[in-house]
Order: C-alpha cells, then sequence, then structure tokens
C-alpha cells in the first residue's frame, strides 16, 4: 500500500493570502500547504479523500492519472469544493466515479453539486459521479475501507482506516465506540490545526494527547494552519509524531 499526503493545510492554505508571518515568508516546501488531502494506492486502485480545492495542482504535482474513488470526510468547501477536477478523470476512465461518505455528506453534496449526478454525456465534459452512503465498514475492488466517526464541531463526520493506516481530519472529539477502530495501527495521520485548542479541531497538546493513547507505530499531524511553522513544531512533539507536509509519502 502507498500512502501520498496531497495537502496538509487547513481552510486558507499556507501561505495565506496578505499574511506576512514567518511561516508564510518561509522557503522550505514543508511549511507550504495545500488543502488537505490525500491518495492510498492499494490493490492497483487510486482511493481520493477528499477533493478539496487544490486538487488539480495536488493531481498535476503527483503525477495522478485515476481515480478510481473518492472518500469524503465530510462536505465543508476546503474538503469538497475541488469536485469540479473529477470530470478530468471522468473524461478519460469514461466511467462513472463512486464517492462514499456518511448520508449526511452525501446528501449536502447531492444537494450542492447536483450536476455531477446526471447521466454522462456524448463529451463527459462533466463529472460522473456515482453517489453511495455508508455507515459502516464495506468493500471496493477487493478492499476493506472502515470509516470512523469523529466529531467535528456539532457534526458527526468520518475518518477512514484501510489496512492499518488511519486518516482522520478535522476533529475535536473521538466517540467511545470509535476507539476500537484505532487500535493496532502503523500509521495514523492527525488533524493538529493551530497551537491553541480550537472548538472544532485538536489543538497541538490535544492531537498529542490522542495520538498518545491510539498508539500508533508513527503520527504524522495535518489540517495546520500557519500558526504552525514546521521546525518549530517538530522540536515540541515526541519521537512517534511528526509534521505531516505536502507530498508525504509512505509506503506501508
Amino acid at each position: 500500500m502507498e500512502f501520498t499526503l496531497l495537502g496538509s493545510g487547513s481552510s486558507a492554505g499556507t501561505p495565506i493570502i496578505g499574511c506576512e508571518c514567518a511561516t508564510c515568508r518561509s522557503d522550505d516546501p514543508r511549511n507550504q500547504r495545500t488543502r488537505a488531502s490525500a491518495l492510498i494506492q492499494v490493490n492497483g486502485l487510486n482511493l481520493l479523500i477528499d477533493t478539496g480545492p487544490d486538487l488539480r495542482l495536488q493531481a498535476l504535482r503527483e503525477g495522478i492519472k485515476r481515480v478510481d474513488a473518492v472518500l469524503y470526510t465530510h462536505p465543508h468547501a476546503d474538503h469538497l469544493n475541488g469536485i469540479d477536477d473529477l470530470r478530468a478523470f471522468c473524461y478519460h476512465q469514461r466511467a462513472a466515479i463512486p464517492i462514499y461518505g456518511n448520508p449526511f455528506t452525501i446528501h449536502d453534496i447531492q444537494q450542492r453539486f447536483a450536476y455531477c449526478f446526471f447521466p454522462p454525456g456524448q463529451f463527459w465534459d462533466k463529472p460522473i459521479l456515482d453517489a453511495r452512503p455508508v455507515e459502516g465498514p464495506f468493500e471496493f475492488g477487493g478492499v476493506t475501507i472502515t470509516p470512523i466517526p469523529v466529531v467535528h464541531g456539532r457534526w458527526l463526520i468520518h475518518g477512514y482506516r484501510i489496512g492499518n493506516i488511519a486518516y482522520i481530519t478535522d476533529v475535536n472529539d473521538i466517540p467511545d465506540a470509535s476507539w476500537p477502530l484505532l487500535q493496532g495501527l502503523d500509521i495514523l495521520l492527525l488533524d493538529c490545526l493551530k497551537a491553541t485548542p480550537y472548538p472544532s479541531h485538536f489543538g497541538v497538546e490535544q492531537a498529542i494527547d490522542h495520538a498518545q493513547r491510539i498508539g500508533a507505530g508513527q503520527t504524522y499531524l495535518i489540517h495546520m494552519t500557519h500558526d504552525l511553522e514546521y521546525h518549530a513544531l517538530q522540536s515540541q512533539l515526541p519521537a512517534n509524531i511528526a509534521v505531516g507536509y505536502d507530498g508525504l509519502h509512505l509506503t506501508i
């Protein structure tokens, strides 16, 4: 299994428009963060997690030429509004792309992007998507995918586990029923928005506490604002927790 962190940033990305802070002015590529998304390659499949506004740039950067399914965490704009860029993959594949998410997320996507669910036209010039709401583990192409319910503000959204890797973005609480789904992980990608707590996200201290309780072999922090400079944050972290960055590639 191959994992690529396509985007490690929060809703504004880093650098932020008009900002002159040290992180935004940094020339270290690990401080240049596009909106949160990831790619898992397993069993010959390309499984995309979310379609943020930077999907086109991420796909070009990483040479992504095929998307077999999309796993949506929730319908906030920074995780969804690149959905129209799926049309390039539909055009080349001449096939609808299945999308998965909890019923609330899928319904929201269908309401806001109804044109993505029309039958294909002659020119395949629009995204052609196949909505598949899920609330528990399911199989796609011989791969078992386990949604992990987590709390994001007032919403119950999905993280995802495939094999021994889990991806959890945009979280401020993990329900008791979800903890068993996080046991025995080799790799965990975990939300860490700011240095201080935030109502709908983990801050640094919360992320470290939860990562240590989950006990994955290695945790990478994701969905970060410019408040968190790569080297400054890395210097605060325990040995088995690291700062994620755009283009991070893992073989599991």
